[in-house]
């Protein structure tokens, strides 16, 4: 008669393979919430997401349809990353999706679902709630991947489905969601009734966005980070789009949006530089030396030999 063995959770390798297991049935779940969440709050109720950030217009409002465009590109990418759950096979990727990414994005997508039910219903104080929380998970599950699991373009898919989808999420809820809750909360917001009034309290919004754009450039810079350049330009752009702007925020976001692009193609060519430099610098010996260090070595051996 067979008899089931006990499984050893104390093993690392079972405790992995359980964790894989919980993500791939976790990870769909939350996403499939968000999601649906997200589009009942957008297209079903009164007001929508989309009317509420109408009707609390603040210093750093962004444009919806940008914002929707850019949430629809990390759910592309959070469905890829549910594919690569299932089909990964390389130890390295299983790693970085157990270890780097873990329940971390699980977290947020159920977190940014209780954000977006919060806004609808104008409970500005638990939206911003929500979105701190999101924004330190995102944070924790990015620093975590950058040190540990680092991106490489030996592993594409890890690139597109893993790092990147996890790297956009972070500078929309950092960038974005957060602060202008944030604001709204703290009655930066005008009333859209009085146009007017946008330019009240906007110094708040300026050092944010320049805070947090030169935090982004530093980034750009060092890591050579274009998921961070593309995802920063496209905050940069949904802001500018947005009407009214104070002028203070319209010059420092245009100023962003061209600066993150060209520091992106700066940087890429000039390490492309120092790498065909250094390369130089490895210079074969030409014949004339081979020969001299032949005769060289040769006249050594007939020393060796005679002594």
């Amino acid at each position: 008669m067979n008899s089931e063995l006990p499984i050893d959770f104390s093993n690392p390798v079972i405790r992995d393979y359980m964790s894989l297991v919980r993500l791939q049935v976790l990870t769909p779940l939350s996403l499939l919430i968000n999601i649906t969440i997200t589009l009942i709050c957008s297209l079903v109720l009164h007001p929508s997401l989309g009317d509420v950030t109408r009707l609390h217009p603040a210093s750093i409002s962004p444009s919806v349809p940008a914002i929707a465009a850019y949430i629809f590109m990390i759910y592309l990418g959070q469905v890829g990353y549910c594919i690569l759950l299932v089909a990964a096979r390389r130890p390295e990727t299983k790693s970085t999706i157990v270890k780097g990414v873990g329940l971390a994005l699980v977290f947020a997508n159920w977190v940014m679902a209780g954000s977006a039910i919060a806004w609808v219903f104008e409970a500005f104080l638990k939206s911003t709630i929500f979105l701190g929380i999101l924004t330190l998970l995102l944070i924790y599950s990015n620093v975590v991947l950058i040190v540990y699991h680092a991106p490489t373009w030996t592993r594409p898919l890890d690139v597109v489905f893993i790092h990147a989808p996890v790297r956009l999420f972070l500078i929309l809820a950092l960038s974005l969601l957060f602060p202008y809750s944030l604001f709204v909360t703290l009655g930066h917001a005008w009333d859209p009734a009085y146009p007017g009034h946008y330019e009240r309290k906007q110094w708040g919004g300026f050092a944010y966005v320049l805070a947090v754009n030169l935090a982004g450039l530093f980034i750009i810079a060092l890591c050579h980070d274009w998921v961070w350049c593309l995802g920063a330009t496209w905050m940069c752009v949904s802001i500018w789009m947005k009407e009214p702007k104070p002028l203070s925020i319209y010059i420092i976001v245009i100023i962003f949006t061209v600066l993150h692009p060209v520091t992106l193609i700066v940087v890429t060519i000039t390490k492309r530089l120092t790498r065909k430099r250094q390369e130089g610098h490895i210079r074969l010996p030409s014949d004339e030396e081979i020969t001299h260090q032949e005769r060289a070595t040769s006249r050594h051996e007939v020393q060796a030999d005679w002594s």
